[in-house]
């Protein structure tokens, strides 16, 4: 009887002693408070009343930051959240030299954010996000290797912006679209300008050219649907007429002195003339 109550006292004191660990769980154990190994993951066999463990994930976890008061080397103030990505590599590091390395990681996480964005432009936290969060990375990484914890990666989540900045961003925006529109406008008058000299200098060549384009733009114009038409007569399309007579003129006016001639026509006098108004004179005063 004592044999059998001696050996149901060692079966339950062994299966007190049994633990299970998931394969993402490692334990760390102590023997009466001194660490003694990592174990784990499967059946492990704790000493019940001499040993205890401490149970360590080795996933990643996702560590949220909470939005943070910033204000940037520009001197503009922003509100900041980020997410943290690590793992415990090391589990034995994670619960011997800090005591609560989640806790710890946060707040490590927090005071970074806000040193790191402090030191660089809002333009650049807007545009330029791989490398601030590269930045934040590699800091707390480094800070965080010596309690066992990898940290995988850290993205910033979110910028809140005040509402005068954002307006301010707005109206520069706007400022920008209409620059590059003026400027675009300008390259398209200069592109035009080259082929309109291009093209001058080629009709310039033939100066029947210049009557053929004037009856195609006198055509094209008359195909809508016009009540009124006010053309402008290019000059180019008389000068031919005037050069003859001035050059018929020198030997006219040499006929002209021959005894029954007739005077030379005026190559102008078919142009409409202007005549002065004579004005009577002012009548004389009584006195005069």
């Amino acid at each position: 009887m004592e044999l059998m109550v001696a050996a149901g006292v060692g079966v339950a004191y062994i299966l007190a002693s049994l633990r299970v660990l998931r394969q993402y769980e490692r334990g760390v154990v102590f023997f009466l408070g001194k660490y003694l190994a990592t174990k784990g993951p499967g059946l492990i066999f704790l000493p019940f009343g001499f040993a205890t463990q401490r149970r360590v994930s080795l996933r990643i976890m996702a560590l949220d930051i909470p939005p943070q008061d910033v204000i940037t080397r520009d001197n503009v103030s922003v509100k900041v959240n980020a997410v943290l990505y690590m793992r415990v590599h090391e589990p034995d590091k994670a619960v011997i030299d800090i005591e609560d390395y989640l806790y710890a990681t946060s707040q490590l996480a927090q005071t970074t954010l806000r040193a790191v964005l402090g030191e660089v432009e809002l333009d650049e936290v807007l545009s330029d996000r791989e490398k601030i969060n590269g930045i934040l990375k590699n800091i707390i990484d480094e800070r965080t290797d010596a309690w066992g914890i990898e940290v995988s990666a850290v993205e910033v989540k979110d910028v809140d912006l005040p509402e005068g900045m954002k307006r301010a961003m707005a109206r520069q925006a706007e400022a920008e679209r209409e620059r590059r529109g003026k400027v675009i406008a300008a390259q398209g008058e200069l592109q035009a300008s080259t082929t309109l000299a291009q093209a001058a200098a080629t009709l310039a060549q033939e100066p029947s050219a210049i009557q053929l384009r004037y009856l195609q733009t006198i055509s094209e114009i008359a195909a809508e649907n016009n009540s009124t038409t006010i053309f402008p007569f290019p000059i180019e399309l008389i000068k031919p007429f005037l050069s003859g007579l001035h050059r018929a003129a020198p030997g006219t006016a040499a006929e002209s002195t021959e005894p029954g001639a007739l005077p030379a026509p005026d190559p102008f006098s078919m142009l409409p003339q202007v005549k002065a108004e004579s004005r009577d004179p002012a009548p004389a005063e009584p006195g005069e």
